[in-house]
């Protein structure tokens, strides 16, 4: 069956990202590593979760909550753990301000000198910046940054993607139209070909196998035409091959009139080869044959009569006829058309619906990607605090000076770990509000979607009977032939059509149109073979050799074959084509020349040589062939010649015997032999339908676009392109807002030695 080529390859590589992509489920492993909820499970699940509980208040398993609880329960911890930290963190913040703002937790402006405040100040730096290191580089900024834009990128590029998957589609509903025609269109094959061995075998044994004359005349034609070619072939070769013998003579005549031969050294051996020129001449003469072409005009009007005309074949063929029309009737009647129609018009609708809103995806992708980008900038604003502190604080830091008369630069440095203290209290909050948001919602399409779909434990959960409605065993085919016993899964047809076998099968449409039904060949057998039981043939007008039939078989008796003259034909095909073999010969030739002195005279013999070669394989193979027809040919006739008379006696009787079988019971014999015959008509419309079937269930409206289509929606755009983003943006961003707690407290401990105090320890001698 003709098909398309698909150009949707639905499978993502992400690249160089896929490894924190990796990270991710790594850790989503870790904060929820249960298995998927399984048989009742499913029930109790997805009608338990906090979602489901608040659009369906009056759930049907509210007493097996605690199944959805311990599943979420990692997903539960943690987010708590983020309330805690949104709630918390301002308010350890806003307490810190208040206890400094009345010089306690650091506020007051008096370092108390201690003997390891080096050590102290080393370590506290150190441990700044290895924080502020993980935050921007190691699960902080940078990996947030890098999910940001790769979703960013996704969205743009997704546009090619979504087209392809439309092309796709449109090819799949246009094509397939045409296969169902094609199917159609080959019953014409099986029903030629019924017909020809119904001329070939069926009549050929009915009324033929009387008259074995028909193949001696056929053949007794075909011989007469090969010798007529034949002699003509080998007249016209004979003279050419005469005239090249001629001008080789001449010439090898002039070469040994040379004075070279008149040396002592070559006189000899030109004399020889001037007594052997004689042998150079044609030895047949096919020119004397006499011509067969008064026999072969007899022969073809003998073969005139044309009795294969006798018999029509009106019941087999109208039957053929009406299983054909039955066909083109029966696909008229499916509304594959106007199907595919509506499913065109409702496509091409969808289309410009995503062409009109793509620009507003790619616009509000814009404004997240901005407002990601701000949450980035957040932390990228503390990390320059930070690092700005470290850097003034460091470079300015002078261990001779007291904390009362430490420099500018050192005190500044201090000063700018402050405010980043005061920014990571600002904006924690905001940062973790939106990794719990994001974590909770991604994860859990990671864990309840993604996963799953991997695995197809997703469409375990759409196929749990009573599930979407509790009415229906089968979704699917509730949905599809208002009969939900029927076992339609939706596994099973994604599976089918990601294996792209025909639509008939994945979505077991044999329950709206069974083509085993229709395709039963057993309904029209027992229909013809009751009309064979009832045919009724007259066939007493038929004359199967008339006078005159009967007169041109004794004129094809007399047509003259037997006055060929064999024996001259046979005379002339005995002999050689020329006197002497001219390989020989030119072999000879250049032996004699080799003996001669090295000069002209020598190159001109071996010349000659391979002229005589040539004028061999050109000219006397192929009048070798030629006679070898035209020795078959002759035989065939002397044979047929001999026993002529005799087999058209033979054939005469044989009429006259047919025709009696025709006036008394040829309608017997025609329905007897017929019922033979059906049984290798049968055979080949078995194989048509056979052949429709297998062509119907694989083939035909294959659905590998709607898996594709599928594939694109779930596995590529919402969990490569979106799900993984996001996860991995909210999972650098969490990383990061974590350790802006021990950045805070190392941040304050550490600026306590670079800010310049008011007052200091002073010890008197």
């Amino acid at each position: 069956v003709p098909s398309k080529t698909y150009d949707t390859g639905a499978y993502h590589e992400p690249g160089s990202i896929g490894i924190l992509f990796k990270i991710v489920h790594a850790f989503l492993y870790l904060v929820q590593p249960n298995s998927f909820p399984q048989g009742k499970q499913i029930n109790y699940f997805f009608l338990n979760t906090d979602l489901l509980l608040m659009l369906s208040p009056y759930c049907r398993y509210q007493g097996h909550s605690q199944e959805a609880i311990y599943y979420e329960i990692g997903f539960i911890v943690s987010a708590a753990l983020g309330l805690l930290f949104i709630l918390l963190l301002p308010l350890v913040g806003l307490c810190f301000c208040m206890c400094r703002c009345c010089d306690n937790c650091g506020g007051e402006m008096h370092q108390r000198q201690k003997k390891n405040a080096d050590c102290q100040r080393s370590c506290f730096a150190t441990f700044l910046f290895v924080a502020s290191l993980i935050i921007r580089q190691v699960v902080g900024v940078l990996c947030a940054y890098a999910a940001n834009q790769h979703l960013t990128n996704q969205v743009r590029g997704a546009k090619k993607l979504v087209n392809s998957n439309f092309k796709d589609l449109k090819i799949f509903l246009n094509d397939t139209p045409a296969q169902i025609d094609y199917l159609v269109s080959q019953y014409n094959t099986a029903k030629d070909k019924a017909l020809s061995d119904l001329n070939i075998c069926f009549l050929t044994k009915v009324f033929f196998k009387k008259f074995p004359i028909l193949a001696a005349i056929r053949e007794t034609k075909e011989a007469l035409e090969n010798v007529s070619v034949s002699v003509e072939v080998l007249q016209e070769g004979t003279e050419r091959l005469h005239a090249n013998l001629t001008d080789v003579k001449t010439h090898l005549s002039n070469t040994l009139n040379d004075s070279a031969c008149n040396a002592a050294q070559a006189a000899s051996t030109c004399n020889i080869i001037r007594n052997s020129l004689s042998q150079l001449n044609v030895n047949a003469n096919f020119s004397v044959l006499p011509g067969v072409s008064s026999q072969l005009a007899k022969v073809n009007d003998v073969l005139k009569i044309d009795l294969s005309s006798l018999v029509q074949k009106v019941y087999i063929k109208s039957m053929l006829e009406s299983i054909g029309s039955n066909i083109t009737t029966f696909t008229k009647a499916l509304p594959v058309e106007k199907i595919l129609a509506d499913l065109m018009v409702y496509l091409t609708q969808s289309e410009a619906y995503v062409q009109d809103y793509f620009p507003l995806v790619e616009q509000y992708d814009f404004y997240r990607w901005l407002g990601c980008l701000i949450l980035c900038c957040m932390v990228v604003l503390i990390l320059v605090f930070y690092y700005l502190g470290l850097l003034c604080g460091t470079c300015g830091y002078d261990k001779h000076a007291s904390p009362t008369t430490r420099g500018c630069i050192s005190n500044t440095g201090g000063n700018f770990l402050m405010a980043g203290v005061g920014f990571s209290f600002l904006f924690s909050w905001v940062l973790m509000t939106v990794v719990v948001l994001t974590f909770v919602t991604g994860g859990n399409v990671e864990k309840l979607v993604c996963e799953p779909f991997e695995d197809k434990n997703l469409f375990k959960v759409l196929d749990t009977p009573y599930l979407l409605n509790q009415h229906w065993k089968n979704y699917l085919a509730g949905i599809l032939f208002k009969n939900p016993n029927v076992n339609l899964t939706f596994e099973k047809v994604y599976s089918d059509c990601k294996e792209n076998k025909g639509i008939y099968t994945s979505l077991h449409l044999e329950y709206l149109f069974n083509i085993n039904e229709f395709l039963n060949v057993s309904m029209y057998t027992e229909d013809v073979a009751l009309k064979i039981e009832h045919i009724q043939i007259n066939l007493s007008k038929i004359i199967l050799l008339d006078e005159t039939g009967k007169e041109n078989l004794l004129n094809f008796s007399s047509s003259g074959i037997d006055g060929i003259d064999f024996s001259a034909y046979l005379t002339e095909i005995n002999k050689s084509v020329t006197k002497v073999d001219l390989l020989s010969f030119a072999n000879d030739l250049e032996a004699r020349a080799d003996q001669l002195p090295k000069g002209a005279l020598e190159n001109a013999l071996k010349g000659h040589a391979n002229s005589i070669r040539m004028i061999h394989n050109q000219q006397v193979v192929p009048l070798e062939q030629a006679m070898s027809t035209l020795s078959q040919s002759i035989r065939l006739l002397k044979r047929t010649s001999s026993e002529l008379m005799v087999k058209v006696k033979n054939v005469i009787s044989a009429v006259n015997t047919a025709q009696f079988l025709i006036n008394n019971n040829a309608s017997q014999v025609i329905v007897q032999e017929t019922k033979k015959y059906m049984d290798t008509i049968v055979g080949y419309f078995e194989q048509y339908t056979e052949w429709v079937k297998e062509s119907i269930a694989m083939e035909v409206a294959a659905c590998k676009p709607i898996a594709n289509v599928i594939d694109t929606a779930v596995d590529i755009f919402l969990c490569s392109y979106i799900t993984d983003s996001v996860n991995t943006f909210w999972f650098g961003l969490g990383g990061s807002s974590m350790f802006l707690i021990p950045a805070i407290i190392f941040a304050v401990k550490l600026s306590k030695y670079y800010r310049r105090m008011d007052t200091e320890d002073v010890y008197d001698e």
